[in-house]
């Protein structure tokens, strides 16, 4: 299948020419062809576009409407609009080279008057799309329902104190599972945009959460019925739009799976820019998911950290993704995530080749990020040091304690006459930081 018109037509298919070239429109790191232990970079790093800021996203802010118009937004109904957006993106994908692609279901197809007229714009727009999937290669990394633009959703979906609304929503992920299915949908992502509260005041939090585990229940239970194989994903959020998301960060998204049951059919999609509103690093929420063995996916961004607000910038801090890239790679992966790039242009930035400048530029960063951390894993200097100061508990008394053979009295005993006082031991953190800088920066 072939789109009738090209809607890039200046933009040829971006190549890699090494980290020596200037040309903008090239990649410099990332070769998706490279072969690295058996496998392509591409297949190692999974990225994928997020339709909803790259063809959804109009340069809107808090502040003021949007700023970008792109040609193919013009049509003679709002389903061919959509099937023409559709075409441009594919394109889009090729030319970038992303594997993956990921949506909202409100994100492809345009929201009827009633459920049953969204389904039939939504069946229409899944059967172009899978038709432009078999034609490019390109795969559906997930899919997901949009449960927080509409205002019916204004307070929250799952826990809204309105049954109508649950069951509504109910409905609109049972169709969004289905087409994520039908779409070879690799994993589905909850996000929670409005699964919070403003005020206590006129909020039911425990009987919130309980609807809310049981939303999820429901969804476990239809996936299983269809057939659905994908891994569904949490996607943690602090703050924003609602004062406080039940889904406040990686760590108490465990501690509600575990209350309820879910902890076996949930991992985190973890995002840049909600580790940053939680008070956290990116690198943290990734290495309290894997320490559960609940990492599955990245949202590829950064946010602004003069911002108190969810920017979805394009991450290029290398430092960042580089302590990143090595916690994943500890982890073993990401299995059937990927990267995600829920990242949006700038408002200035209209022009078509904007799109491309900031995918290139995000997609180069993960990929020397990529390169940098398994040279620092071969090496092994800082997985050594970290393993040589924990080695007291490799042996001896510090080994019962890891294994439940110690006990409060016979520590004391031991501490009373042998041990004596400890001796404090340097964490050694700046000649680490300065291992870490050479190699960033050789």
């Amino acid at each position: 299948m072939k789109t009738r018109q090209s809607h890039f037509p200046r933009i040829k298919t971006i190549a890699c020419e090494g980290p020596g070239s200037d040309r903008p429109l090239a990649f410099r790191h990332y070769n998706p062809d490279e072969v690295i232990d058996g496998r392509t970079m591409s297949d190692h790093l999974r990225f994928s576009i997020a339709y909803w800021h790259s063809f959804r996203g109009v340069g809107s802010d808090p502040f003021g409407p949007g700023t970008i118009v792109r040609p193919w937004e013009k049509g003679r109904d709002a389903v061919s609009v959509a099937k023409t957006r559709m075409d441009a993106a594919f394109e889009f994908f090729q030319k970038i080279r992303a594997p993956f692609w990921c949506f909202h279901d409100r994100d492809i197809a345009p929201e009827g008057r009633t459920l049953a007229e969204s389904n039939r714009h939504l069946d229409k727009i899944v059967a172009h799309a899978k038709a432009l999937q078999k034609a490019t290669g390109v795969k559906l990394l997930w899919g997901t329902a949009n449960l927080f633009s509409n205002p019916r959703y204004m307070c929250g979906a799952a826990t809204n104190p309105d049954a109508h609304v649950f069951a509504y929503a109910a409905a609109q992920v049972k169709k969004a599972l289905e087409v994520t299915k039908e779409l070879g949908g690799e994993n589905y992502v909850f996000w929670g945009g409005r699964e919070g509260y403003e005020t206590l005041l006129n909020t039911d939090l425990k009987r919130e959460q309980d609807h809310l585990a049981r939303f999820l229940h429901l969804a476990v239970d239809y996936a299983k019925a269809i057939g659905f194989k994908g891994q569904f994903l949490i996607e943690p959020k602090p703050k924003e739009p609602t004062k406080h998301q039940y889904d406040f960060d990686v760590a108490s998204g465990i501690a509600f799976l575990r209350t309820y049951g879910l902890e076996k059919h949930f991992k985190f999609n973890i995002e840049t820019n909600h580790a940053t509103l939680a008070g956290h690093t990116f690198q943290h929420e990734i290495e309290v998911a894997a320490a559960a063995g609940m990492l599955g996916s990245i949202d590829a961004n950064a946010g602004d950290t003069l911002l108190g607000w969810d920017t979805d910038q394009f991450n290029t801090d290398v430092r960042e993704l580089t302590l990143a890239m090595v916690s994943i790679l500890k982890a073993g992966g990401l299995g059937s995530g990927g990267f995600n790039f829920d990242a949006k242009l700038r408002r200035p930035s209209i022009d078509p080749e904007d799109l491309f400048h900031a995918h290139i530029g995000g997609m180069d960063a993960y990929a020397l990020a990529f390169k940098l951390a398994r040279r620092i894993l071969a090496e092994g200097k800082l997985e050594q040091f970290v393993a040589s100061r924990y080695s007291s508990y490799d042996s001896g008394f510090g080994q019962e304690i890891e294994t439940g053979k110690a006990s409060f009295k016979s520590l004391e005993k031991l501490v009373l006459t042998q041990l004596g006082e400890p001796k404090p031991k340097s964490g050694k953190q700046e000649y680490l930081e300065n291992l870490l800088a050479r190699y960033l920066h050789g």
